[in-house]
């Protein structure tokens, strides 16, 4: 049989590290064989929110944004694995202490947990952030790589509760977390008295950094004209999957495009988009086609087309000779590699209409703080992040100016 390669070099937007899909025999006629162009690092975020009643405004800004900045994680270079969890807290006395979402590479599953948070309980000012912080770095399964980045974003509005004689205090805490070389960075929402201090402390004692914030959150949102294209492309792409495996596994498969129609559904136009654009990278392959998708497999070279049993494919793919499973596999190719190179036509326009529109925008909110964080904290591992636009460099200026001029007078 005569050998083919096909290569297609796709770059979603400015920044976002390409990936080279080259098809050759070895799957199968037109199966990709995907190969990053570097060396892959690791990094692993979890989000320490305050959900009581005053953090509605950072609680919707975090469902509009987790995939804007999970999207602009991937875009760093070289393109990282990525990671995260999530954890929930209030006080003593309301519905839950605290909350956890186990970290992991299925962004959906965070995205899910954070979805169902409501503003809620609270009401006496101090908060438990000394067991949601205890919890953030000691509960969670941390990569004991020195070259993985690993950072807690703890965000509140209220200071911690010092007076519990059975709690972990945060001074313990950042000392693990430093032994551990885990950053916490710390974002303040308001300016309630007490906080700053604390927050602060909680920064300088894991190389972190202390930002402030409205209580609102202060997240812009950004709508284009080709979110609603971006978001149906990407759930054309979860039509193409094919699941192998067991019972089991080809269920969770199903499972999975249902969980993905759902959530495109529930999120907005923007984040909906977002989330698209974070399946594309490398990082989000994962969250796109899970464990146990056919075409997938095939270009990692986890599966070769020779170990394909037709009993653990889906019924209508059953009793398909090889020949003809070829075809299909070939077929489904080309219409993957049409809609990734829409995908990323579609990618470089939303960015600059972004680009343009944040331009006119007031101020830094949750998610800019956050990128700016992973910014500066990522070159440590030699990770380069262009998530922080030419358009917000302005408006670092101005901030830091209008910080100038405060401390002067």
């Amino acid at each position: 049989m005569k050998r083919t390669t096909l290569a297609l070099t796709l770059i979603l937007g400015a920044g976002l590290a390409p990936v080279a899909m080259a098809a050759s025999e070895v799957g199968g006629p037109g199966c990709m064989q995907v190969q990053d162009s570097f060396a892959q690092k690791k990094v692993e975020v979890v989000f320490v929110l305050d959900t009581t009643g005053s953090m509605s405004g950072l609680i919707e800004g975090a469902k509009q944004k987790i995939w804007s900045i999970a999207s602009s994680i991937a875009q760093a270079q070289p393109a990282p694995e990525l990671k995260m969890g999530l954890v929930g807290y209030r006080d003593r006395g309301d519905a839950y202490i605290t909350t956890r979402t186990a970290m992991t590479d299925d962004i959906d599953t965070v995205y899910e947990k954070l979805m169902g948070f409501s503003a809620g309980g609270g009401g006496d000012t101090p908060e438990s952030v000394n067991q949601a912080l205890y919890e953030a770095i000691e509960r969670f399964d941390w990569s004991d790589d020195p070259s993985t980045l690993k950072i807690v974003f703890l965000v509140g509005d209220a200071p911690p509760q010092m007076d519990y004689q059975d709690d972990v205090k945060y001074q313990a805490s950042c000392k693990l977390a430093a032994e551990r070389g885990i950053i916490v960075n710390t974002i303040q929402c308001g300016n309630l008295v007490g906080t700053k201090g604390h927050w602060t402390k909680i920064a300088n004692l894991t190389n972190g950094a202390y930002a402030a914030i409205a209580q609102d959150a202060g997240v812009q949102r950004i709508t284009t004209p080709y979110d609603r294209e971006i978001t149906e492309l990407d759930q054309q792409l979860a039509s193409l999957m094919i699941g192998y495996g067991d019972s089991y596994e080809l269920k969770a498969q199903l499972d999975k495009r249902v969980r993905s129609a759902m959530i495109s559904s529930l999120a907005t136009p923007e984040a909906s988009a977002d989330r698209a654009l974070y399946n594309q990278s490398a990082a989000g392959r994962k969250n796109l086609y899970g464990s146990k998708e056919l075409v997938a497999d095939l270009d990692s070279g986890v599966l070769k087309f020779d170990e394909i049993e037709s009993e653990d494919l889906p019924s209508k793919f059953q009793g398909k000779t090889k020949d003809e499973l070829k075809v299909i596999i070939a077929k489904n190719n080309e219409l993957r590699i049409e809609i990734q190179s829409r995908l990323g036509e579609l990618a470089g326009l939303r960015k600059q209409h972004q680009e343009e529109a944040r331009k006119k925008l007031p101020g830094d909110g949750f998610d800019m703080k956050v990128l700016r964080a992973l910014q500066e904290q990522g070159a440590s591992i030699g990770l380069k992040f262009s998530s922080v636009n030419d358009a917000d460099s302005e408006g670092k200026k101005d901030s830091k100016d209008k910080k100038k001029s405060k401390t002067e007078d």
